[in-house]
Order: structure tokens, then sequence, then C-alpha cells
């Protein structure tokens, strides 16, 4: 049996979930996520928990078991708290706003990158060398935030570009200066 499947997911207050067939839908304070769950799978919602089983053992149905329950999970927790991704930009002259919707990156090309967040994404720029990029969904959040990363990923030798507060850079030793001639 899994041991992520068959733990229950506690519905918090203020959290609405409706299971339509295969589609549940979960409803907070922070926005509304649907997702179409697989037929194979049953989600039952018993008042204040949600409980995920499969029919039986097959491989399939095993993968499939705790897969929707963190999903599940996930989007109770997205619309009841959201999730945020922090990102740093080093380098001399690198830097980041906001204008409107668009996040406009200058980080040594000779345009601004100009980025659109995507639909229930918040971007914040709290000083010039931050990116908080926040909202309900897990997956946009964490998506968006790689999309940024990769204008202009950290380099190992001086740690210019864009990485995540959390993220450690491993450094690398430059050209060593040869004794001889």
């Amino acid at each position: 049996m899994s041991r992520i499947g068959k733990k229950p997911i506690a519905i918090p207050a203020g959290v609405e979930v409706k299971l339509d067939g295969t589609v549940i839908t979960v409803k907070g304070a922070k926005g509304t996520l649907t997702r179409e769950l697989h037929p194979n799978i049953t989600v039952e919602i018993d008042g204040a928990v949600i409980n995920v089983s499969r029919p039986n053992d097959e491989k399939l149905n095993r993968s499939l078991h705790g897969l929707t329950r963190t999903l599940i999970s996930n989007m109770v927790i997205g619309v009841s708290e959201g999730y945020k991704k922090e990102l740093e930009v080093n380098g001399v002259g690198y830097r980041a706003e906001v204008k409107g919707k668009d996040l406009v990156l200058k980080i040594g090309y000779s345009h601004d990158v100009i980025m659109t967040a995507p639909e229930g994404i918040t971007v914040e720029t709290p000083n010039p060398n931050k990116v908080v990029v926040s909202g309900p969904d897990k997956q946009v959040v964490g998506q968006f935030a790689a999309n940024i990363r990769e204008k202009r990923p950290p380099e190992p030798y001086k740690g210019k570009g864009i990485k995540y507060v959390d993220e450690y850079i491993r450094r690398k030793e430059g050209k060593a200066g040869k004794g001889g001639k």
C-alpha cells in the first residue's frame, strides 16, 4: 500500500472542495484550481477530509495513487496558503523591475528581457536584485521561476546570473597563472 496515497488530506477552514466525476475543484482565499483526475483513482470527501484510494495493486494504479494524493494536497495548500519562489539577480548592472504585469530584466544583454507573468501569478521585486514569484498553483509558480532563471543561469566563475535564493553555486577556480617564460 502506498504510504503517501493512504494519508488523508485535511481540508482547512475557508477551503471548498467539489468533486464532479473525475474533475476536482478546490476553491479558497488565494484562488480556484481545477484538475482532471485519472478514472482509475477514487476520491472521496468525508466532511473535512479527502481520501484517495485505488482499485487494485497494478503498477499503473500504484503509481497514480500517491501522485493523485499529492496533487490534490498541493491544490489545497495552494488555495489556502499559496506558493512562493524567490530568485536573486547577481552581477554588476544586473537588475529586475516590475512594470504592470511584466517583469523587466536587465541582465547583461544589449536589450531588456521582458517576461509576462501567467494568469494568477504575481511577480514582485522588493529590491532590484530580488524577484519573488507567488501564486496558488505550485506547478505554474515553479515553471515561471525556472523560465526566469533560464534567461541567465548562474555561471560558476563569478556567480553572475539569476539563481534561486536557496541555491548553492559551486565555484570554480579561474585560469591558474603559469609560471615559466
